[in-house]
């Protein structure tokens, strides 16, 4: 089983957040959302947000914090910060902390992704629901 969590305050990781949820045939949900919370085991988590006045949101930061490393095989993280690329090193040291096995493959994209960028987003969520395959998009 595939599940997508994320944090958003502009919109523009929602979109990506449901593009892979659209492709995995899930829901896309908000990690301050009261069901965001991982009761099952999972076999990939998505988990995206972006970097807020250098740092993630503290939502985002809660969500992490309270994940059982049991129960996520493997994450794969996504952002579309403006600023940098760091916010996917912040989630992937978190999740690392919780015993969590991350890929080094990411999905990243500047600010609000294009009709492209979200089907390229699908494309790596495609692969890794159905291959485990480590894959690299920088959109």
């Amino acid at each position: 089983m595939e599940v997508v969590r994320y944090y958003s305050r502009g919109g523009s990781t929602k979109l990506i957040a449901e593009a892979i949820a659209e492709e995995l045939k899930v829901k896309a949900i908000s990690v301050d959302q009261s069901d965001a919370q991982l009761t099952e085991e999972v076999d990939v988590l998505f988990l995206g947000g972006a970097l807020y006045a250098y740092g993630l949101d503290k939502h985002l930061k809660k969500y992490i914090s309270t994940l059982n490393g049991r129960l996520v095989k493997k994450a794969v993280v996504f952002s579309t910060s403006w600023f940098s690329k760091h916010a996917l090193t912040i989630m992937k040291n978190m999740l690392k902390e919780k015993g969590i096995d991350v890929s080094e493959e990411y999905i990243y994209h500047k600010g609000k992704p294009s009709v492209e960028a979200l089907n390229l987003a699908k494309e790596v969520a495609k692969k890794y629901a159905n291959n485990w395959w480590d894959y690299r998009f920088i959109l």
